[in-house]
C-alpha cells in the first residue's frame, strides 16, 4: 500500500511541477521581457516573440530596461486593443505562430483581476505575451444510493482544439472580456452539461487555482475560479454544445486513480486535487507531499 501511495503522490507532484515549470531552473523566465502597459507589468514576452514584434514599431517600442511597451499614442483601452489586434491579424496570416490558428474569445488584460482592464487581447495570443488568463471550473458531485460522495467528470470532445478526448471537470470555460465570473459559470453549466440555471446558481465559489507553465507556444499564467456544485441525486448532466462527448459518475477512489493518468487535462486535475484536499480526501498525516500540493495549486507571479 505504501508503494502505491508513493507512486500516486510522486505522479501528482510531477504534474504540479510541470504546470509550474516557468518558475523552474532553466526556464525562459530569465530571458523573457516584461510586457508593460501604461506603466504596469501585465505579462512576459519570450525572446522569439519579441523579435517578431520588433517589426511593428508603430505599435511596440524597442525593448528597453528588460521590457516591451506600447507606443505612447496608444493611450486608451480601445486604441491599445485595436493596434495589437491588427498586428496579431497580420502575424496570423503569415502563419509563423501556430497558436494563432485557433481564433476565439477576447480576454481582458490587467495587472491583477481587481484592476481596471487596460486592453483586451485575442485568447489564442495571450501566451505570446504571457498575459494572465482567467477561467471558471465547476466540480460537480452528488451522493449515490449508499450516501457516498461521487464526482461527475466530463470527457472532452475529440474535436476540441486543446486536449481532445481528455477528462475534464463537469463544466469549465475561459472568462471572456466583459463577462462576470458567475455568469460564465452558469453559462458553461447550461451549454456544456445542460444544467438548468436554477441548479447552476446554487454552486458555491470555493477557491482559486493558479499556476504558470511554458511550452513551445509561450507562457501561460492562469487563474481558475473554482466552484463546487452539489447536484440533486436524481440529476444527470447531458451533452450540450458539443464541447463534451460524455459524462462519468465516479467514486472518489476512482477519481483519485484517473487523476494522475494521461487521460486527464492537467489543469483540471489540479482543480480536482484542490477538491480532494478541501473535502479531506487528502490529509497531511497520510500524504507526504501535502504541503507541496497546496503550494503548487496557488503559485502566482
Amino acid at each position: 500500500m505504501a508503494n502505491i501511495l508513493s507512486n500516486w503522490s510522486d505522479k501528482m507532484l510531477q504534474l504540479l511541477r510541470r504546470m509550474n515549470n516557468f518558475y523552474s531552473p532553466g526556464s525562459s523566465c530569465t530571458t523573457c521581457l516584461r510586457f508593460e502597459v501604461a506603466g504596469e507589468q501585465v505579462g512576459w514576452v519570450p525572446s522569439k516573440v519579441a523579435s517578431i514584434l520588433s517589426h511593428y514599431s508603430e505599435v511596440f517600442n524597442s525593448p528597453r530596461d528588460g521590457a516591451i511597451t506600447l507606443c505612447q499614442n496608444l493611450d486608451s483601452y480601445s486604441r491599445r486593443s485595436e493596434a495589437v489586434d491588427s498586428v496579431l491579424q497580420t502575424v496570423r496570416k503569415e502563419g509563423s505562430l501556430t497558436c494563432l490558428k485557433g481564433w476565439r474569445d477576447e480576454y481582458e488584460v490587467m495587472p491583477k483581476f481587481c484592476d481596471t482592464p487596460l486592453m483586451c487581447m485575442e485568447r489564442s495570443a495571450t501566451s505570446l505575451f504571457g498575459v494572465k488568463r482567467y477561467g471558471v471550473h465547476v466540480n460537480g458531485y452528488s451522493r449515490d444510493e449508499n450516501g457516498e460522495l461521487r464526482m461527475w467528470l466530463a470527457r472532452r470532445s475529440i474535436t476540441k482544439q486543446t486536449y481532445p478526448g481528455k477528462l475534464d471537470n463537469l463544466a469549465a470555460g475561459g472568462l471572456a472580456a466583459g463577462i462576470s465570473v458567475k455568469h460564465t459559470m452558469v453559462k458553461e453549466c447550461e451549454e456544456e452539461a445542460c444544467i438548468p440555471a436554477a441548479i447552476a446558481e446554487t454552486a458555491h465559489p470555493v477557491s482559486t487555482v493558479s499556476y504558470t507553465y511554458e511550452d513551445e507556444e509561450g507562457v501561460f499564467p492562469e487563474c481558475q475560479f473554482v466552484f463546487d456544485l452539489e447536484l440533486p441525486s436524481e440529476f444527470q448532466p447531458r451533452v450540450g454544445d458539443g464541447e463534451v462527448q460524455d459524462f462519468y459518475f465516479l467514486s472518489m477512489d476512482k477519481v483519485k486513480e484517473v487523476l494522475v493518468s494521461n487521460e486527464f487535462k492537467p489543469n483540471c486535475a489540479m482543480v480536482v486535487l484542490d477538491f480532494l484536499i478541501r473535502h479531506s480526501y487528502i490529509e497531511p498525516d497520510t500524504e507526504p507531499y501535502y504541503q507541496e500540493f497546496v503550494a503548487g495549486l496557488h503559485q502566482t507571479l
